[in-house]
């Protein structure tokens, strides 16, 4: 593909002033046998480009050790955007926000006791150029000045929302330079003087994020870069969702009236997002507004125009319509909702104790204080601390100092209640200490680290310890990493054990299978897994009741469910042929 020039106030391609008509989609939450489907309608809604983060975290999961193949084969995810007739827009960081865990960051970045995060660190810096090393060794040859599809790279990411450092901001486009990168590149800012003082730099397209007032955001960035072009990096047609709040919903007609205001403003455009797909596993962001830990939930439906199923919405057609006024639209009919099929009720039979299958899920490690899961080598799921409490002792108060996120606190294996940094749960459990003592367990979840904000930093597990009565600390712990990354080991039988638990079922698929949603609905709170697969979590309290299962991750004949819950066990889960991503306790 030809290489994009910006001259003057416009974008240019072979010669041709063109508007950039681009909507966001991440390979990294799309399985690869749905890419081209997803892109094909990406097109087929007019839009001319696709634009993608890269998740560091995924292609860095050890220091020095890279993955680029199959679901995280970035590479071949262009070649297919190229194969459709789309330029592609390439972010790759290292930071990208994007309700990521960390926002993209590998968590083992957090081992390093002094790092200091996106700035001139030593150690930050050396790890970031060994990754664009890797990256830029799999997907130079995407960039449209070698013919392929990638006309622009986007240097950090908002970085006006996060710090001040332009040595650093320069630092990383001298990299991406250095590395090959030869595009034009550009930064990404909310639509502020004081967000885009710090995150742009000299000579490099400024660019801003919004969701509505365009007029208003073009003026403020005309007067940061006079005469250059106009574009929304990030056009917010849709939001989020934190787990405990109502889902959040877009109205179509707003969202054109205000995307009409950008184009009729000669502006270009970003999606974000147009196709959201799911953060699954234990890969969710968090956010922290205010000193409040607020966790991502695991659809990244975004209320996009198609939908987490890849379906298009009245907000695909809307967009569709309007930009027929802006450009030439395929006149190829746009597909139907792809079927769906509710297998029905699965009933799970048999399970297994998360405590009591301890030494096939970990190995213990003694240490003096609880400390956080990075330093016993572990990056996501689960942590249980274990220690002995001396007696007597009435009314002890137990209390966690740096709780990251939520523990269940067991004495003597019974449950004694939640400690929580989230919204306004138990902060403190109170309970008698006999003279023989008793031994208290938590079990740590890591809820998602905080993906953007100062406080990115967001080490999970006890990061400061255990304190009895608000004035002794507890000493002497046996700790249980459980990334549960691998549950073959578990041994499961009947009748069915108490939460916490594993419960697994089977469904039994005849002929080909077909996109479904696994119900979540009557359960409390845990985790799901798919013929291996970790599809997320699940929680009572909403908004998300359902896990999205494209049929590629079903198979003919015999499919494994596994469970872990939490709470208490409802006994069966049921396959839907809908989604419900506006349930649980705070619905209406």
């Amino acid at each position: 593909m030809s290489k994009l020039e910006i001259k003057g106030a416009s974008f240019v391609i072979d010669g041709k002033e063109r508007r950039i008509l681009s909507g966001a989609m991440h390979y990294f939450r799309v399985r690869p046998e749905l890419w081209r489907d997803r892109l094909r309608k990406l097109k087929l809604m007019g839009l001319n480009t696709v634009e993608t983060y890269v998740a560091w975290n995924l292609h860095e999961p050890r220091p020095g050790v890279f993955d680029f193949s199959g679901a995280l084969d970035v590479k071949n995810y262009l070649q297919i955007a190229q194969e459709e007739g789309l330029h592609a827009i390439l972010r790759p960081g290292p930071y990208m926000c994007s309700e990521w865990d960390f926002g993209g960051l590998p968590w083992w970045l957090l081992q390093i006791p002094s790092i200091r995060l996106r700035c001139m660190d030593e150690a930050y810096l050396a790890a970031t150029k060994r990754f664009f090393k890797a990256l830029l060794k799999e997907v130079k040859s995407t960039l449209s000045s070698e013919g392929g599809p990638v006309m622009m790279v986007q240097v950090e990411n908002e970085y006006g929302s996060y710090g001040s450092d332009s040595e650093y901001l320069a630092w990383i486009a001298a990299t991406l330079k250095a590395l090959g990168v030869d595009v034009p590149l550009f930064t990404s800012d909310g639509p502020c003087d004081w967000m885009l003082n710090g995150g742009t730099l000299p000579g490099v397209l400024k660019t801003a994020n919004f969701g509505s007032r365009a007029q208003e955001a073009f003026e403020t960035l005309e007067r940061h870069q006079p005469g250059k072009p106009h574009m929304c990096a990030e056009f917010w047609n849709g939001w989020f969702d934190h787990w405990g709040e109502k889902r959040h919903v877009r109205d179509h007609q707003d969202a054109t009236a205000a995307l009409e205001e950008i184009l009729a403003a000669g502006g270009s455009v970003n999606l974000y997002m147009f196709h959201g797909g799911t953060s699954h596993g234990f890969n969710n962001g968090a956010n922290c507004a205010n000193g409040v830990y607020q966790p991502t939930i695991g659809s990244y439906d975004d209320d996009a125009p198609l939908d987490e199923a890849g379906d298009p919405t009245p907000k695909y057609h809307a967009f569709r319509k309007l930009l027929a006024k802006y450009t030439d639209v395929p006149d190829t009919p746009v597909p139907g909702p792809a079927p769906k099929k509710a297998y029905g009720k699965i009933e799970l039979t048999e399970s297994a104790s998360l405590l009591g299958s301890l030494d096939v899920l970990s190995v213990p490690i003694h240490s003096q204080t609880p400390e956080p899961m990075e330093c016993f080598d572990q990056g996501y799921g689960f942590i249980l601390y274990r220690s002995r409490l001396k007696g007597p002792h009435k009314d002890a108060e137990l209390s966690v100092i740096g709780l990251a996120d939520r523990a269940v606190v067991f004495v003597d294996g019974v449950r004694k209640g939640v400690l929580s940094r989230i919204g306004d749960a138990e902060r403190t459990l109170v309970f008698d200490i006999p003279p023989e003592g008793v031994t208290v367990e938590l079990l740590v979840e890591n809820m998602g680290r905080i993906n953007y904000g100062v406080e990115l930093a967001d080490r999970k597990g006890i990061t400061g310890g255990v304190v009895l009565s608000k004035q002794q600390y507890v000493y002497d712990w046996t700790v249980f990493p459980l990334p549960l990354d691998n549950l073959s080991k578990l041994k499961f039988s009947k009748p069915a054990a108490q939460a916490p638990a594993f419960h697994r079922g089977h469904l039994k698929i005849e002929g080909k299978p077909v996109d479904s949603f696994l119900s979540m609905e009557g359960w409390g709170k845990g985790v799901c897994w798919l013929n291996g697969f970790n599809l997320g979590r699940h929680w009572k309290i909403g908004p998300q009741m359902t896990h999205f299962i494209p049929a590629c991750l079903l198979r003919k004949g015999r499919n494994e469910i596994v469970v872990l819950e939490l709470e208490a066990a409802k006994g069966s889960v049921e396959f839907l042929d809908h989604s419900i991503l506006d349930g649980g306790e705070t619905s209406t």
